[in-house]
């Protein structure tokens, strides 16, 4: 939803096509390169893949490519601004689903958790600190920006947090 507004990807997104624009890789490649370096920061986090993790890194596109396959992409502001907010939720809740049930996380998820466990900070802070350097490295190699980007690097946190607490009933570090 967030890519069908055309008001901005996501921070991850703008880091790769900054990384795509700095180098000769393109921007599918420099995902995957952005997953395995951050897979190498889940080392010293002691953080451990699980069957999550594959599916995450292979579900996603995915699910991207099919949902942008049939989701309509509104002309109007107001629809396009609802599917950034939409989006947000979505992935919030998503996120909360599959942390909940304790298979691995994806790459990024894995580093906001471990993150999270080692330091004591809520997923929320973690998250927005993650996200907002994401962006703000991908602006600077020349990446996309738009609104629903910063709406994304600063509400995915606290949905994120709000959605595993409602499924979990306490914060992931605690179970």
């Amino acid at each position: 939803m967030l890519v069908a507004s055309e008001l901005g990807n996501s921070p991850w997104t703008v880091l790769a096509e900054g990384l795509a624009v700095q180098t000769p890789l393109a921007i599918g490649v420099a995902t995957v390169a952005i997953s395995f370096l951050v897979l190498l920061m889940w080392i010293p986090l002691r953080q451990h893949p699980g069957l999550g993790t594959i599916l995450n890194a292979i579900v996603i596109g995915v699910a991207i490519d099919a949902s942008l396959g049939w989701l309509s992409e509104p002309a109007e502001l107001l629809p396009r601004y609802a599917f950034v907010a939409a989006g947000i939720a979505l992935v919030g809740l998503g996120s909360g689903l599959y942390l909940t049930c304790y298979l691995g996380p994806g790459p990024r998820d894995g580093l906001m958790t471990g993150i999270s466990r080692r330091t004591g900070l809520s997923l929320r802070v973690v998250r927005t600190g993650i996200e907002v350097t994401a962006l703000t490295i991908g602006a600077m190699l020349g990446g996309t920006v738009g609104i629903g980007t910063l709406a994304f690097a600063l509400l995915i946190g606290p949905a994120v947090q709000a959605s595993v607490m409602a499924l979990a009933g306490r914060p992931l570090h605690e179970l």
